[in-house]
Parts: C-alpha cells; structure tokens; sequence
C-alpha cells in the first residue's frame, strides 16, 4: 500500500475528489429529494441493464451463472435501493433524548447528517451487490461518493461506470477505475469515511492507509466461516444446505461455509451425503450454467495447491464429478471436493478457502467444537444446524462472529433490517439497511437551553451553596 503511485493516476483521483469536495462546500448534502430520485434512477437502472450485467460478469468470470448473478449481485442491489428509498426519511427524523432533572427544562435531540464524502472499494466476487450495496446506505444518508471497482472484473466494472453516470452527476457519485495503484492513492483520499471489502491481509493495509487522515473505516472482511452441525440434526439435509451455500459462486464468496464441523463418528457419512447433495444440484460441471468457473488462473492454481497440500499431510481428498468428465482447466471449472482427515496445520485449515473445497473437521461434544471455532480469528459467518433451542443457543453463547444463520446458509445476508458486518479479523462496522444509514451518518448531539433555567446554580463563585449542591449530586 505504500508503493509510490505514479502523478497521471495522483491527478486524475484528485480532479474528481476535489470537485466533489467543492459541490459539497458549494451545495452541500444531497437534499432529501435528490436522493429519492437517485435511490429510484439507479434501482430502475439495474433492472434495466440486468441482461448486460449478467454477461459482463460471465465473461469476466469465463463463466457464472446469470441466474446468481441476478439472484446474488443484482437483485440484492435492488432490494436494498428500495427499501432505503422506502425509509430513509424515516431514518433521518431527529430523535429526542431525555435531559438529566437538574438541567431541565433544557431538551436534548440527536440530528442525523450526512459525513460528507465516502469512498468504496469493492471486490471482484460480487463486483455489483458490494459495490452497490453500501452506496445505497451511503446515498440515502445524503453523501457524495466515490467507487472503485475490482480490476479484476473489468467488463463489470466499465458498465458499472456507464450505469451510475446514467444517473449522477460525477459532484455527486463516481466511479474510478484502475489497478493496485490506483486503489492504493483512493485510500490515502482524505475522504470523511471509508469502506472496504476484501480479503483481511489487504484490510489492514487500508486502515493503515486511512489512518494517516484519519479516515474512519468499516472493514468487510472474510476469514473462516463454520457450519457446526449438530447432533440432532438430520445429516442429509445438512449437507444439502451447506452445499447450496459452498457451491453458490463456486464457493467465491465471502460468507461461504469454509469448513464443516460435525460428530466425529459422523465425518465418512457427511461426505457421502454431501456428494449426494452435490450430484442433486449440479449433475453436470463442465458445460453445466449453473456452476460457475474460477474468476483467474492463479486463484484456480491457489484452489489446487490448497487440495495438494492437505493431501500431502494425510487428509483423504474426496472429488465430486458426478458425469465422471474431463475439466478442462482452461476453462477454470473446479470440481467440488470434500476433504476429510485434514490435519490443523494443513493450508486449507489456515486460511480462507474462497472456492469449491470443503473440509470436514470431527468434534466429540458440542462444547468441543465451540472451544475449536473460538480458538481461531472471528470469523465473519457461523452457521449452526440444530432443532434444539438451547443447543443453538449454547453455541451463539459461546463464538463469536459477524453474523449467524441457523438451519440455513447465506440469508442472513439479504435481510435488509439485519446488520451486515464482520468483528475481530473478519471487519469492523456494519452496512445494509437502517445501520447502513447509520454507518455513513453522523449523530450531531444538540442541547437547547430554556429561557428559564437553572444554569446559574453552577456559575463560581463555588462556596457553601455549590457543596450543598455537590452532596447532593454525589450522594
């Protein structure tokens, strides 16, 4: 991150922050009505380009899905755009705060105002819901915004420049396309806030960056996301779930189950029923839309070497082809695999995992495999299967994460009144929804004092009276 950024790239961050800075000195916020205009233009946008953006996500990735990319990247998007233009007015009313009985019949509100300028960074898995989704938050509490897309999904990113300047004035929300270095100078812009998704070690790179400013972040991170499925609950419908959620994307995705904890009797029949499952919704892979290819080369290597290496220290390496095909490996499709016996020091054990493979980790009791997650970084999704209520609640008493989905996978993600957020190595902050407003708001304290007051009681000369006073406070 502190690698000297050439001037050409210097100049062109700053002719577009600093006529966004001055529109916001000039005009300030974006009023209520431009941003209900705004929130409106873009939803209508997106549904009208989901065709196009569909196929420039597919050619960056080599192949996806255009159904997750409509059902992941744009609907998301969407929902999220509607529903802050549904309520951020609501959002934004004053809220009264009660005054301490000495300082009364003074009031107390907090004003909810626009930071000013945010800027985004955003990755190349969901190139369009995480660039999007947090502008949405960060529109409707009234900034002005800068983009910068992945480089990696170019084809994404320029209709995604082409998009948002069908509906906003550059003063207003811009994208900045470019490489490392450009993303290196946004992140030293001395913007009033910033947010980043993307891998934890590039993380603490940007809250270095932001900090000579001091820039406040929120961090959306990753890191090891566990299914722990217990005892009670049924093994085939388990692993049907987290297959659903490890596959979706081909396994690219921030909150996907990276490892499976369940019964240590039970690791064998968990990777029979996965299999099972995975034959169920994907017969085919090769030419199959609906699995989805690895976005590059050296992340498909990377995925390899991570299958290679638990091999090598003694885990059983179970593949899932179900047509028994030949992956081209031109053609970045991976076949899910299932690894059991994997060893702690095993790299697939270490660190993020981001495609198709899952390892299975056996535990003995529940308290065990809670003592297993908490022992590693927070992870930025739990997953917990169980019919017992105090069981799950066990669990949530003891981990840590960013979020949680019970008997489920993923959907935690799209509940637009939920938080989204990491904690501890996996981020910091929350965006979506009412906390997406809040994230990109300031909450102004305002004191209003009465005509008739008591202030005068704590004016010097302090003496008997301002004792009596303080006895009495004190007491």
């Amino acid at each position: 991150m502190h690698d000297a950024v050439p001037d050409p790239v210097r100049d062109r961050l700053q002719i577009c922050f600093q006529a966004q800075r001055r529109a916001l000195a000039d005009e300030g916020a974006l009023s209520p009505e431009r941003r209900d205009e705004a929130l409106a233009r873009l939803a209508e946008a997106i549904v009208r380009h989901a065709d196009s953006f569909a196929k420039a996500v597919a050619a960056d990735f080599g192949h996806r899905s255009a159904h997750e990319t409509k059902l992941a990247d744009l609907y998301p998007v969407v929902a999220s755009l509607r529903h802050a233009r549904k309520n951020f007015r609501r959002w934004m009313k004053p809220r009264r705060r009660p005054i301490r009985l000495m300082f009364q019949p003074g009031s107390g509100r907090v004003l909810y105002q626009p930071l000013g300028m945010v800027g985004i960074v955003s990755p190349w898995n969901y190139p369009v819901q995480l660039a999007l989704s947090p502008l949405a938050g960060a529109l409707a509490a009234g900034n002005r915004i800068m983009l910068k897309p992945s480089e990696l999904t170019p084809r994404t990113s320029t209709l995604l420049e082409e998009v948002m300047a069908e509906v906003f004035d550059p003063a207003e929300a811009a994208v900045v396309q470019g490489g490392p270095d450009v993303a290196r100078a946004f992140t030293r812009l001395p913007f009033d806030h910033l947010l980043f998704t993307g891998s934890t070690a590039v993380g603490r790179q940007v809250m270095q960056a932001a900090a000579e400013n001091l820039v406040p972040v929120t961090l959306e991170l990753g890191g090891k996301s566990p299914a722990l499925v217990a005892p009670d609950f049924p093994l085939a419908k388990a692993a049907e779930r987290i297959a659903v959620g490890k596959l979706f994307n081909a396994g690219q995705t921030c909150i996907a189950p990276d490892y499976v904890l369940v019964p240590r009797e039970r690791e064998e029949a968990f990777a029979a029923a996965y299999g099972a499952a995975v034959a169920r919704l994907y017969p085919t892979l090769a030419q199959n839309p609906d699995y989805t290819a690895i976005v590059s080369e050296r992340h498909y290597e990377r995925l390899r070497r991570l299958v290679a290496d638990a091999e090598e220290r003694g885990a059983s390496v179970h593949e899932i082809n179900p047509a028994g095909e030949a992956l081209d490996p031109a053609q970045r499709k991976l076949a899910p695999v299932v690894l059991t016996g994997v060893p702690d020091h095993a790299q697939a054990m270490r660190e993020e995992i981001f495609g198709p493979v899952l390892p299975v980790v056996g535990y003995d009791d529940v308290e065990g495999a809670c003592r297993f997650v908490g022992a590693r970084p927070h992870p930025l999704a739990l997953y917990v299967f169980s019919h017992d209520a105090s069981t799950v609640d066990r669990v949530l008493a003891r981990t840590r994460s960013g979020g949680v989905a019970v008997n489920e996978t993923l959907l935690h993600c799209v509940q637009e009144e939920l938080p989204f957020g990491g904690v501890g190595a996996s981020g910091m902050g929350a965006y979506h929804g009412e906390a997406g407003f809040r994230t990109f708001s300031h909450a102004r304290s305002v004191f209003r004092q009465a005509r008739i007051n008591g202030a005068g009681m704590t004016k010097p000369p302090y003496g008997s009276r301002m004792n009596r006073l303080l006895s009495m406070l004190l007491r």
